[in-house]
């Protein structure tokens, strides 16, 4: 069994669905097609991919094994220069960045 296999099967027993509850959420016809996913013996295409992790809210990279769950999404920190904030596609002002910085920390400086 792969690692996207186990994945798969253990993160919709996480949430106590069914194969054919999957099948149907991602839009297959058939619940044996998703079922053999689970078994390993067939692989989705990558739209189905796509379909089943944003499913089961994890990234594509979680269900093929290449990260761990809590890796899984992308985070900026606000400490990184490098990331350019933006509100409404313009840069979000300097002075306004610290503020925003100084009330998700509390009010601390």
């Amino acid at each position: 069994m792969s690692d996207f296999s186990k994945r798969l099967s253990a993160l919709r027993e996480q949430k106590g669905w069914t194969k054919t509850y999957v099948a149907k959420q991602i839009g297959l016809t058939s619940m044996q097609t998703y079922a053999n996913y689970e078994y390993g013996r067939r692989e989705p295409d990558f739209e189905t991919t796509k379909k089943l992790a944003n499913l089961f809210n994890v990234s594509t990279d979680y269900l093929l094994g290449r990260t761990a769950p809590d890796e899984d999404r992308n985070t900026a920190d606000l400490a990184d220069d490098d990331t350019i904030f933006t509100f409404e596609g313009k840069p979000i002002p300097e002075q306004d960045l610290e503020y925003m910085k100084r009330l998700l920390r509390g009010g601390r400086k």
